[in-house]
């Protein structure tokens, strides 16, 4: 009787969980031909087809339904006795798998995931970020980092930031020549960097004063899906843009840009890290999370 590995349970998994053999490849670490093949070996050891594959879409037949059901528990089961072996390692090492925003991981990449590293050089850090929220414990993550008004309600948050704002900046040349808004309905008649989510609707730039809320569904002459291709643009005089604040921090304060309807644009949630209760947490896990406490303190400390 053939022997299947993990890997080919787990690859599996990883496709029935994401839908595409592409976006499956990079959380196991394999390039899709590889992907393609481990499933190739199981599905002839097993003598059944597991996915409808398409050159457009990737389904589960009936078996592979059934095979997912049964196998999902069993892998959970091996992961955990996984981690519970490497909770006893007195040095950290493996790999952490982190889900996060954009956003969230350009503040805390340098000051505290690039800072553990250096401290911990036999762990490898997997930062996967996107524009959604998604379910950290069903995709094989270790932790997420997001705002603390979006973790779900299950998990334990560690805030390891001061709260957030948003900011409306423009070059001061743009602003010279097309004037300053004065109220947040003013930038229906200015340029402004249009933003697509990743679902493809416009963003519509949030506000708020005095507890009154707005949106804004801002026009302009370029929408774009990256925060960098938008400070290009803004950098360049396009228009006005809107962004999280320690994006711009250094152009602001260089002058470069300059910031407008800043009462209108109060302190959001800060950043947290999450992740569920675990018995058995890998030596990695535990200094990763042990830091970023304290650095949520020290940050807590200088706001």
């Amino acid at each position: 009787m053939a022997r299947q590995g993990l890997i080919e349970l787990e690859a599996v998994l990883a496709i029935a969980a994401r839908g595409s053999f592409r976006a499956a490849a990079p959380e196991l670490g394999l390039s899709t031909t590889a992907l393609s093949n481990a499933i190739g070996k199981i599905e002839r050891e097993l003598g059944v087809r597991l996915f409808n594959r398409t050159t457009r879409s990737v389904s589960l037949t009936d078996a592979g339904r059934t095979f997912v059901e049964q196998v999902a528990p069993a892998v959970r089961d091996i992961r955990d006795a996984m981690l519970t072996a490497r909770s006893q390692q007195a040095t950290p090492t493996g790999t952490l798998r982190i889900n996060a925003f954009a956003s969230g991981a350009r503040e805390i990449l340098a000051l505290l995931v690039l800072t553990f590293l250096r401290r911990y050089p036999q762990v490898h850090v997997d930062l996967v970020t996107e524009g959604r929220i998604v379910d950290i414990v069903a995709e094989g993550f270790d932790l997420g980092i997001g705002a603390a008004d979006l973790v779900p309600s299950d998990m334990i948050a560690v805030p390891v930031g001061a709260p957030r704002s948003f900011a409306v900046v423009a070059t001061p040349s743009y602003f010279e020549a097309h004037g300053r808004p004065q109220v947040p309905p003013d930038l229906l008649a200015h340029r402004c960097i249009r933003i697509r989510m990743p679902n493809g609707a416009p963003y519509r730039w949030h506000f708020e004063r005095d507890g009154e809320p707005i949106q804004i569904d801002v026009d302009g002459p370029i929408t774009l899906d990256e925060s960098s291709l938008a400070r290009i643009a803004v950098a360049e005089g396009i228009g006005i843009g809107f962004f999280m604040e320690a994006d711009i921090r250094d152009e602001i304060a260089g002058g470069r840009l300059e910031r407008v309807l800043q009462d209108w644009t109060p302190p959001t949630a800060p950043l947290c890290i999450y992740y569920p209760g675990r018995k058995n947490p890998s030596a990695a896990f535990r200094a990763f999370v042990d830091m970023a406490r304290d650095f949520g303190r020290a940050s807590a400390r200088g706001a």
